[in-house]
């Protein structure tokens, strides 16, 4: 490694991962890092396109430099079909961009901070001969599924039937086959199901694997997590450690659902990756025309060409359709009374958060296997009858949450651990201990 040292304070390498959500919430920890350990400079080592997006000015960088890596793609590059194209062009140039941006910063670093995706990062923070900790961004079941892929695929196989449970995994007596992350037992020859895999079999090698995620959301699945995983820190819900920069509520959305009643208003939203197919944008237009409650509905694309002709017009009196809302503030507001999301891990986190019962589409990942949990297990939600938006299948979900004894349960049980989570992250919470000893341990490197 090169000998050069800009100053004599420590200095951290971070690795992120450019695509979906990756980078945010790592980019959140590290701030807060920064934060609590004002001796440490960080390297904020990811794509110019990434960081582009990150790291914009006036939001209270200091001691965190951006540092580029290359994405791998072929000069000329053009998206085609494929949409997983960028992503499989950068997998194949890791590690070598990230060794390559390490040796040309011209640093010595005194520690590594990575996305738990990036499973190189053991060997690399052995010849650097410093610890190395690893985020993972999602919930405690996913973690679990993918460091106990070996035995998942020893008792099921590859390729079973969709419907047998993991009666052998604590805590997953309810989860069936099909709802697994793809790779795990199908689809295990991909590029991405052999990077978790390899995640998997590296992470007990890791200093800490913190996560967002909160101990006593899924004590049972925590604690074989432990068992697996010694120096696991469940850090989160991270956004209510460090909430992102306020946005603005410029398209009024809060003073619309100031007008409504108490727990009325269907919240839709699919991220800022997902957008369902022409077929199932239909359907739900159709479902929230045709029934009773008003909804508010972050939409990406144009309105117009993407939705029914005529919808906006004939639903202006009960809906209100923006491009972005302040999603946490949102789901925080008294007459929201459902949020219809493809159930990613923030999703989830940030409707318990504002605790709000969820009716979930799931398209990929760790979607499923959170979908299924929030249904079956924490019974706070329901999975799109189908599995994909249909008029009825969405009116029933709809009435099942907003007019029904069963909806009411749904809020008392999401309360409950509304209320787990803010005292996880309140003073003397498990993961304010947690994460203190985060802190603990990258001041002593």
């Amino acid at each position: 490694m090169p000998a050069h040292r800009e100053n004599a304070q420590k200095h951290i390498a971070v690795f992120a991962f450019p695509f979906a959500t990756h980078a945010v919430p790592l980019l959140s920890l590290v701030r807060k890092l920064s934060e609590s350990v004002p001796d440490v400079n960080f390297s904020f080592f990811n794509t110019p396109q990434s960081n582009q997006s990150l790291f914009t000015k006036g939001n209270g960088f200091e001691r965190i430099e951006p540092r580029s890596v290359d994405n791998g793609l072929p000069e000329g590059f053009r998206i085609g079909r494929n949409p997983h194209e960028p992503v499989e062009y950068f997998l194949k140039a890791t590690p070598g961009n990230y060794k390559s941006a390490v040796e040309e910063s011209g640093l010595t670093f005194d520690g590594l901070i990575t996305d738990a995706l990036y499973w190189f990062a053991k060997e690399m923070a052995e010849e650097m001969r410093v610890p190395w900790v690893t985020y993972f961004t999602a919930g405690p079941r996913p973690l679990l599924v993918h460091v106990d892929t070996d035995n998942i695929r020893s008792c099921m196989g590859i390729n079973g039937p969709e419907d047998e449970t993991l009666e052998f995994l604590p805590g997953f007596s309810a989860i069936r086959s099909g709802d697994l992350p793809e790779g795990t037992v199908s689809g295990v020859d991909s590029p991405f199901a052999t990077l978790l895999h390899k995640m998997g079999q590296i992470l007990p090698h890791a200093s800490a694997v913190a996560m967002n995620s909160f101990e006593e959301i899924d004590p049972i699945v925590v604690q074989a997590l432990k068992s697996r995983l010694p120096n696991l820190l469940n850090i989160g819900p991270f956004i209510l450690k460090s909430p992102p920069p306020c946005g603005s509520d410029i398209h009024g959305c809060l003073e619309w659902l100031d007008q409504r009643p108490t727990s009325s208003v269907a919240y839709i939203s699919f991220g800022s990756v997902i957008t369902p197919s022409p077929h199932e944008l239909k359907a739900l237009a159709e479902a929230l025309e045709a029934c009773e409650f008003p909804f508010l509905w972050s939409f990406r694309g144009n309105v117009e060409e993407m939705l029914p002709e005529g919808f906006l017009e004939r639903t202006k009196e009960k809906g209100l359709i923006v491009p972005w809302v302040p999603q946490l503030t949102v789901l925080a507001h008294p007459s929201v009374g459902v949020f219809v999301t493809h159930c990613g891990w923030n999703s989830v986190t940030e409707s318990i958060i504002g605790g709000v019962p969820m009716i979930c589409r799931a398209f990929f990942g760790e979607q499923k296997l959170n979908q299924r949990t929030v249904e079956a297990v924490w019974e706070f939600g329901v999975t799109i009858e189908g599995g994909k938006f249909t008029k009825n299948g969405t009116m029933k979900a709809l009435k099942v949450i907003l007019s029904s004894e069963k909806g009411k349960l749904m809020r008392e049980k999401i309360g409950v651990l509304k209320q787990l989570a803010l005292e996880a992250v309140d003073t003397d919470g498990s993961s304010t201990a947690n994460f203190n000893f985060l802190v603990e341990f990258i001041t002593k490197l």
